[in-house]
């Protein structure tokens, strides 16, 4: 499975609505489930962003798609980030010669 570092901000319908975003959490949850992926954690957060969401999924596709799934609702907009384990990073950076 690749990791994926998901960035997002509620939409001014999400924030009418916020009462409602752990039934939209839920929901994504089996979504994303239903895709062969995994929401591992779920972040709300002050700054930037309003929540940080760290999921895998089977390849690019399915992350994509979810992303799409999800803009597609109109509560939240997303920005996704791969993300490369420790391992992987080690990997690469050896590879450099």
């Amino acid at each position: 499975m690749t990791a994926y570092v998901m960035l997002a901000n509620w939409t001014e319908q999400g924030i009418l609505k916020a009462k409602d975003s752990p039934r939209r959490l839920d929901a994504a949850k089996k979504a994303l489930k239903e895709m062969s992926g995994e929401i591992k954690s779920f972040y709300l957060t002050m700054g930037d962003y309003d929540m940080v969401v760290i999921i895998e999924a089977p390849d690019d596709a399915v992350a994509a798609r979810f992303s799409l799934q999800l803009g597609m609702l109109g509560n939240v907009r997303t920005r996704t980030l791969k993300a490369f384990p420790e391992a992987a990073y080690r990997e690469i950076i050896n590879s450099l010669g």
